[in-house]
């Protein structure tokens, strides 16, 4: 019986970059995936764990536990602080959140360009694992974290490298263009830019467009290094 084929060594080492076109292709693919109306829930699912881990993963950078992470079934989250949590370390915390899926994806699209395409997988896993054990019930993430764990390990475990080469393509583009989508869709109606407003007296629109120039920047470096590989 044929043995499957573990490629966990091939994190430790350097897999030549796609050339631009086949990059830009994965690209192509990953916006239908985001834009397809029957599609584009999947991206939202990985959009909104990248969101609310970028929000608690700041929060405890600067310093402020994580009580929980709740997400449901339309791709909405919420990530909770104990009462304590004020000021402007707060602020940024809350700031945060929709840049998150921009800010991992430029993350794995560096990697990628420094040859560790694999390990973008692996390191997704892992950043999966630690979400995981900060959700808190009730939560779809029960559901959709373990799934999102389980396909990227089945990947890293089982599949050839070409292909593991082409999914870590697919999900940092995914990232990339899913947090475009998502800061343009929710706008001034996101709901930390509500909480943004109270705690700053900044206006909605002012947060919403901070973060709609921050990820199609963020794309754009994308495409200077998936695609033009400058």
């Amino acid at each position: 019986m044929a043995q499957p084929v573990f490629t966990l060594v091939s994190v430790n080492t350097i897999q030549t970059p796609l050339p631009g076109t086949d990059a830009a292709l994965i690209g192509l693919a990953a916006l239908i995936v985001v834009i397809a109306p029957i599609l584009r829930r999947l991206a939202e699912y990985f959009n909104v764990m990248a969101h609310e881990g970028m929000h608690a993963m700041t929060a405890s950078i600067l310093g402020f536990r994580v009580l929980g992470i709740t997400m449901n079934s339309r791709a909405e989250g919420l990530t909770s602080y104990p009462p304590t949590a004020v000021g402007p370390r707060r602020v940024v915390t809350s700031f945060v959140g929709y840049l998150g899926p921009s800010a991992f994806g430029l993350a794995a699209a560096k990697l990628i360009t420094l040859g560790h395409i694999v390990a973008v997988l692996w390191i997704a896993v892992i950043f999966l694992v630690i979400l995981l054990l900060k959700l808190a019930p009730p939560s779809f993430g029960f559901l959709s974290v373990p799934v999102a764990i389980s396909l990227l390990y089945v990947l890293t475990r089982y599949a050839s490298v070409g292909l593991q080469v082409a999914m870590a393509y697919g999900l940092t583009w995914l990232l990339l263009l899913s947090g475009v989508r998502v800061a343009v869709d929710h706008g001034a109606n996101a709901g930390d830019a509500a909480n943004l407003r109270n705690r700053t007296g900044l206006p909605r629109l002012l947060w919403a467009l901070l973060w709609m120039a921050g990820t199609i920047w963020a794309v754009y470096i994308g495409v200077r290094l998936l695609v033009l590989r400058t």
